[in-house]
């Protein structure tokens, strides 16, 4: 049986160098004529929907869907320029491990991401990985995290013709919504401590495996064939 592999995307797959957040900043600034106040904005494992409501609430804009449209494609306008001038990177063993799953005919892989899938290509092109993933889930099905799941589990069933069980998903990132996600499906999860969360924050959560970055390709292997 194939093993369904969905991965995350800032903090796990890539570090932008913050350009995300500050297109983000400057789309809202733009628009309403002053940079957001981001003290009490929760950022990493939120979707950007989520992400740019919280702004629009903290900065007493009422975030109906026509002022969340409108920074998100502000956002999306200024996001290639700022990844351009903020040089970030791929992070370690990433593209290594990539690479081995997608020569393997027992995987498939995917993105269950908080970020629309305009944005996710932007980022996943500019550093040259996006080809790696057929489908995926992303900020456009919901602004609720826990809620992408079950639509990268139909794309991928509609892909593949394959029903993926429970114990044969792995849910991928480098927070704890991300491990949340994960079990709301009844996936198996894998935390990587590259972004913003340290090993134990991470561990705390509970899920099925830690690890500080990807750099050990062989380790990664071993977790999802057991």
């Amino acid at each position: 049986m194939k093993k369904l592999i969905l991965w995350d995307i800032d903090g796990t797959l890539i570090r932008t160098n913050r350009a995300g957040i500050i297109a983000l900043v400057r789309a809202f600034a733009e628009i309403h004529g002053r940079e957001p106040d981001m003290t009490n904005v929760e950022v990493a494992g939120r979707t950007d929907r989520f992400i740019i409501r919280r702004m629009l609430e903290e900065d007493r804009v009422e975030p109906t869907p026509e002022n969340v449209h409108a920074v998100l494609e502000g956002y999306l306008h200024l996001l290639q320029g700022e990844i351009a001038t903020r040089p970030g990177r791929v992070l370690p063993g990433i593209v290594e491990l990539l690479e081995t799953l997608h020569h393997r005919t027992d995987v498939v892989q995917g993105l269950l991401t908080g970020n629309v899938q305009r944005g996710a290509r932007i980022k996943l092109e500019h550093y040259r990985v996006w080809h790696y993933f057929e489908f995926g889930a992303f900020g456009d099905d919901s602004a609720l995290r826990n809620e992408l799941g079950p639509h990268a589990l139909r794309r991928a069933k509609e892909r593949h013709e394959i029903e993926f069980v429970p114990d044969r998903v792995f849910v991928i990132g480098d927070t704890p919504h991300d491990i949340e996600c994960g079990k709301a499906i009844g996936a198996r999860t894998i935390g990587v401590a590259t972004g913003a969360y340290s090993l134990e924050q991470l561990a705390a959560h509970a899920p099925t495996a830690t690890f500080p970055d990807f750099a050990d390709t062989a380790a990664f292997l071993r977790v999802i064939e057991t």
